[in-house]
C-alpha cells in the first residue's frame, strides 16, 4: 500500500490527534470511572450553612426549597438571599420563615449603591452565615436525597477547604434536553477527573462547598467582580489545588436541577460560562482549549482522509478504534453520573456536542454582553 505525501500527512495528523485523545480518555477520565465511591458518613459533627441566591424564583422556591430544609442533618442553617426580586419571592420566603426556624432570609434591595449580580448576593449570604463550612446550591435545585448534606459536609481532613459535587439535570423528551444533559455530563467528567488528577480547575454552584475562612482570606470575588458569572468556577479555579480539594460523586450527594427548555436560553447560559472561562489560569485554558482543538482536528482530518484511497481505509480503522475505546469508558461514566439512558446515544451526542461547542465558541466572539437573570 503506497501513500502520497498528502495522504501520509493526513494520516499522521489523525494519529497524533488520536494519541492525544487517548491521553485524556485513559489517563484523566478513566480515573473517575475507576475511583471508589465513598460511603455517606454516619456522623455529622460540625454545623453547616447552606447558601442559596434567588432572583425572581418564587415558583422554584415553593417546589425545591423544602428538599433543602428537610435534610437529615443535626445542625444546619439555610440562608436564602433574595436578590432584588419583583415577583412573589419575598412572600414565599416569609411563609417558609414562619414554619422553619433554621431558615434565614437576606434581602438585597434595588438601589444604585448595590453592585448588581450574583456575586454580590453570594457575598451577602456568606457574611450572614454563622458557620465555617458553606454548602452552595441554587433555587431551582433538588438534592437527590435527605443525606445530601451528610455527603457534602466538611471532610475529616482539615486541609480540605473545597469540596466539588455533581449536579445533573432532570431528563425530559427531546434532542435539546439530551444535548444539555450530555454537555453537563462531559463538563462534570472533565472537572471531576482533573480534580482527582490533582489539577482542580472549576466547580458548579449548584453543588459545591468551601470554608468561609478561605473566602475571606482570598478576598472573595474581588479579582473578578466585574465578570457577571464565575461565582463558582472562577473562585475554584483561583484557589483550589491538589492538597485542599476533594470531590463527592455518591448518588445521595447529587443535586438535580431543571434544565433550560429553549435553545436560546441555553446559549445565553453557555455564553456566561464561556466569558468566565477566559479568566482561568493559563495552564487550565491551554488544556481545555487543546481538548476542543484536538477533537475538531480529529473529525476534520478524518473527513478529509476519507476523500483519498487507500488512506480512507486506515482513517476509518483509526476512527472505529477511537469509538470503541470511548464506548468502553464513557457509557460506564454515564451510568455512574446518573445518565444511564444516554449511553445508547453516546456516539451521536458526542458529535453533536462537538458541533455545538464550535458554534458556541464562534457565537461568543460576536455576543459580548451577558448578565445574571
Amino acid at each position: 500500500m503506497e501513500l502520497t505525501l498528502s495522504e501520509s500527512c493526513l494520516l499522521g495528523a489523525l494519529i497524533f490527534c488520536f494519541v492525544i485523545q487517548l491521553y485524556f480518555i485513559l489517563f484523566v477520565h478513566l480515573k473517575l470511572a475507576l475511583v471508589k465511591v465513598e460511603n455517606i458518613p454516619a456522623s455529622a459533627p460540625k454545623p453547616i450553612s447552606v447558601i442559596i441566591c434567588a432572583r425572581n424564583e418564587a415558583e422554584n422556591l415553593k417546589q425545591y426549597l423544602p428538599y433543602v430544609l428537610h435534610q437529615e442533618y443535626p445542625d444546619f442553617e439555610v440562608i436564602v438571599v433574595n436578590d432584588r426580586s419583583w415577583d412573589k419571592t419575598r412572600e414565599v420566603l416569609e411563609g417558609f420563615s414562619a414554619e422553619y426556624r433554621h431558615l434565614k432570609v437576606v434581602t438585597v434591595a434595588e438601589g444604585e449603591k448595590f453592585i448588581a449580580g450574583k456575586k454580590f448576593a453570594v457575598t451577602m449570604g456568606i457574611k450572614a452565615s454563622a458557620n465555617e463550612w458553606l454548602v452552595f446550591t441554587d433555587a431551582d435545585c433538588q438534592p437527590a436525597t435527605e443525606h445530601w448534606l451528610r455527603g457534602m459536609q466538611q471532610p475529616e481532613n482539615e486541609n480540605t477547604e473545597i469540596v466539588l459535587g455533581y449536579s445533573p439535570y432532570f431528563g425530559k423528551r427531546g434532542l435539546l434536553n439530551s444535548l444539555i444533559r450530555f454537555e453537563t455530563f462531559f463538563t462534570a467528567v472533565n472537572y471531576l477527573s482533573f480534580a482527582l488528577k490533582g489539577m482542580p480547575y472549576m466547580g458548579v454552584g449548584r453543588n459545591m462547598a468551601y470554608k468561609k475562612s478561605l473566602f475571606f482570606k482570598k478576598k472573595g470575588f474581588a479579582a473578578h467582580m466585574h465578570i457577571p458569572s464565575g461565582d463558582d468556577d472562577l473562585f475554584v479555579n483561583a484557589h483550589a489545588n491538589r492538597n485542599n480539594t476533594e470531590i463527592r460523586i455518591h448518588p445521595d450527594t447529587h443535586v438535580w436541577s431543571a434544565p433550560n427548555t429553549t435553545f436560546g436560553a441555553y446559549l445565553k447560559q453557555k455564553k456566561r460560562h464561556f466569558g468566565a472561562g477566559k479568566l482561568y489560569k493559563p495552564a487550565h485554558k491551554f488544556i481545555l482549549s487543546a481538548q476542543i482543538i484536538i477533537q475538531f482536528l480529529f473529525y476534520t482530518v478524518f473527513v478529509a482522509a476519507l476523500c483519498f484511497k487507500p488512506a480512507n481505509y486506515i482513517a476509518g480503522g483509526i476512527f472505529i478504534l477511537s469509538l470503541i475505546i470511548r464506548s468502553f469508558i464513557y457509557p460506564r461514566l454515564l451510568k455512574r453520573l446518573n445518565y444511564p439512558g444516554l449511553r445508547w446515544w453516546f456516539p451521536i451526542l458526542d458529535i453533536l456536542l462537538f458541533i455545538f461547542l464550535v458554534f458556541n465558541g464562534i457565537l461568543s466572539i460576536f455576543v459580548k454582553k451577558v448578565k445574571w437573570k
